[in-house]
């Protein structure tokens, strides 16, 4: 309780985030909002059964969220809200990294167990099989798009319309224009319907102020797919690329995109890129 009243529900998803019980919800909202207690009072205020307090209490100190006050009785405090946070970023931070190692032990004997048999099942999948995976359009493909942004190395190419798409990706995009040049290829927007075209402006005017560096250009003609390629190989022994086929009838959310790491493939879309971006785009936007 604060002033008389409960935790909104917003406060609840927010301790909710951090992985806690409702038991340990409940007493870390009591110890934010009232200060320190022991751990009896600490009981009576939050319902919390005599037998559990002290187990909740030991798991919120160990996870750095309360501190203990030795003395008799002993109290609890909670941490300030900011060192919380942080310290459920460290938290998580060295779940992972216990979770990479522990990865890390068993590789050897994964590998031993498991690339026989993926093996002996690929020698089944014909050339044209391999050639691309699909997921569906959405939070799938984002996720997709996301990593190679991560993985790139050497260079992104972006074909989009409107890159509507922007705030599933900017962190991963920001990433990559740490290390390697990224080219969006926009479609023009005397091509776009009103409403996309609104959009495509924002999302123009974000990026230039935000990441100036990302070259972009407006592709005077339809483009019959779009998508993002990393990392192409004119001698085709590189390159990854996701891309989804202009199909205006079928709404997004009905699609599939396509994920390609056939070198060969991966270079034939550079060599489109390159025509459109140097002899069908234009580098001002229209206004």
């Amino acid at each position: 309780m604060f002033n008389g009243e409960p935790m909104s529900d917003a406060g609840t998803d927010l301790l909710d985030r951090l992985g806690l019980t409702e038991y340990e919800q409940s007493a870390l909202t009591e110890l934010l909002t009232l200060g320190r207690s022991t751990a009896p009072n600490l009981a009576e205020a939050t319902g919390i059964p005599q037998a559990r307090i002290y187990g909740v209490l030991d798991e919120l100190v160990a996870a750095g969220y309360v501190e203990e006050i030795p003395g008799r009785p002993k109290e609890f405090q909670a941490k300030p809200p900011a060192a919380i946070l942080d310290r459920a970023t460290e938290n998580r931070r060295q779940d992972y990294e216990s979770f990479r190692q522990e990865v890390e032990t068993m590789r050897e004997d994964f590998l031993a167990e498991f690339e026989p048999r993926f093996e002996a099942a690929s020698e089944a999948v014909t050339p044209t099989e391999e050639l691309f995976h699909v997921v569906d359009v959405g939070e799938p493909s984002e996720t997709e798009t996301r990593r190679l942004y991560h993985d790139a190395e050497e260079h992104v190419y972006v074909i989009t319309n409107s890159l509507a798409y922007l705030d599933a990706i900017e962190p991963a995009l920001a990433d990559a224009l740490d290390r390697v040049p990224v080219d969006a290829l926009f479609l023009h927007p005397d091509l776009l319907d009103p409403d996309k075209r609104a959009i495509q402006a924002d999302i123009v005017a974000r990026i230039e102020a935000d990441y100036p560096e990302v070259g972009i250009r407006y592709s005077t003609g339809k483009l019959p797919w779009r998508g993002t390629l990393i990392d192409p190989s004119m001698d085709y022994r590189g390159g990854e690329a996701i891309l989804l086929v202009e199909e205006p009838d079928v709404p997004d959310h009905m699609r599939r995109a396509a994920i390609t790491e056939n070198g060969s493939f991966v270079a034939g879309l550079k060599r489109y890129f390159d025509l459109v971006w140097e002899h069908e785009s234009v580098a001002e936007y229209p206004t």
